[in-house]
């Protein structure tokens, strides 16, 4: 994940980038999943994926260290600024009061990381003075336990541990809100190449000291089933990524959630741009150090690995787990709407702000707001159980999309 996460069109063949920074290799989950291949034959990507970001205590999701911020690998939104998790705090409001401001109101963010979205966003919300804190409680969820830790003392330093809850869901349901920012990008993907009309699929497998791709049939008959119902045909030679897994994750992140709203927040596109011919070997890239890579096999267990978003794979996901749209937009026209303007007072006349922080902000509200980087990620709200006809001024600026 590079600071802009922009897209980057990347081959197949190694060494065709330049390498970070040498970061090693988890040696331990190389063997693990060399093993594997040797005993059960090729794995699909996706496994490969899985494995190399969420083995337990060796995955690049399951270190002691959490790849977002400066020191780390890439730079998320939250980690830019505290005005982002602000403008989201500003969005989730609305969305209570149209609710008549049930108490409480839980928050729940997979993948929370460093604590920086919870910190903007419940720091945001106090700092404005809005009657949401009162009733907020915030639910952090990390698959590696160590970083809830990290993530309660960061909010304990930032004098907001009292909103802190991390207890499960209540067995009967919550109400409240999910929120999940560059969270769909790094669920495992399948890799799909097209040959002489027909669709293929690229597996993992070792060869001569490495892990290479092999062709095979799909392992999944959804795959290509994904690709005809979003009319996509993969040209000769070319790779694009399918995400089965959106489904299952979207449906279990909201499974508790009754009443409320759901909130995502990624790089994405449409069918037909992200499996054109524009991007003949697909969207997935490897990041650490800051720095882009196109060979998801080096670094294994210490690099992020990531894919583009499939805007149409998330909609039909999001009505299979029932939920009602209630709009989207992208990250720039989101800080429009929800009033970057007072956010960015509001910063500027906490105490002891100074001529520093001033620069800092503009330099983050540029980056944040670029239409050609983090300003175009997607914003998906959805709805359960929200009030019929529900309108928030955070998504008034929509961006088009098909209906």
């Amino acid at each position: 994940m590079a600071d802009d996460r922009a897209p980057a069109e990347l081959r197949l063949v190694r060494g065709t980038l330049p390498d970070p920074e040498p970061v090693g290799e988890d040696e331990e989950l190389v063997a693990r999943i060399r093993g594997e291949i040797e005993t059960d034959g090729p794995i699909t990507f996706a496994r490969f994926m899985e494995r190399a970001l969420y083995e337990p205590d060796h995955g690049y999701y399951r270190r002691t260290a959490a790849g977002p911020g400066r020191a780390g690998d890439f730079l998320t939104a939250p980690e830019t600024h505290p005005l982002f998790g602000a403008a989201l705090g500003r969005l989730l409001e609305e969305a209570w009061a149209a609710m008549n401001r049930p108490t409480p109101f839980t928050v729940t963010e997979p993948g929370a990381g460093t604590g920086a979205l919870a910190a903007g966003l419940l720091g945001g919300l106090r700092d404005l003075g809005s009657p949401l804190f009162g009733a907020i409680r915030y639910r952090p969820v990390e698959v590696e336990a160590e970083r809830l830790a990290e993530i309660r003392a960061r909010l304990v330093e930032e004098g907001l541990a009292e909103r802190l809850h991390p207890e499960p869901p209540h067995p009967d349901g919550e109400t409240g809100a999910v929120v999940a920012n560059e969270v769909l990008d790094a669920l495992p993907v399948h890799r799909v190449i097209g040959r002489k009309g027909r669709l293929r699929e690229l597996l993992v497998t070792w060869r001569d000291g490495a892990f290479v791709h092999v062709d095979a049939d799909p392992t999944d008959p959804r795959l290509a089933e994904r690709l005809a119902v979003e009319g996509v045909e993969i040209g000769e030679g070319q790779v694009t990524e399918v995400c089965l897994a959106i489904e299952p994750w979207l449906v279990e992140a909201t499974a508790h959630l009754t009443r409320g709203m759901v909130v995502l927040v990624d790089y994405a596109d449409e069918p037909a741009p992200l499996h054109g011919s524009g991007r003949p070997a697909g969207t997935l890239r490897a990041f650490a150090r800051h720095a882009v890579g196109g060979d998801p096999f080096r670094h294994v267990g210490r690099q992020d690995l990531t894919a583009t978003v499939d805007l149409a794979a998330v909609r039909a996901a999001a009505i299979d787990a029932g939920l009602d749209p209630l709009g989207e937009t992208t990250q720039a026209e989101l800080l429009a709407a929800v009033g970057s303007g007072e956010l960015v007072q509001a910063f500027l006349t906490r105490p002891g702000a100074n001529i520093g922080d001033a620069l800092e902000l503009r330099s983050a509200l540029v980056r944040l707001m670029d239409t050609r980087g983090m300003g175009a990620f997607r914003v998906l709200a959805y709805g359960r159980g929200m009030p019929p006809g529900v309108t928030l001024r955070g998504l008034a600026r929509v961006a088009r999309h098909p209906g």
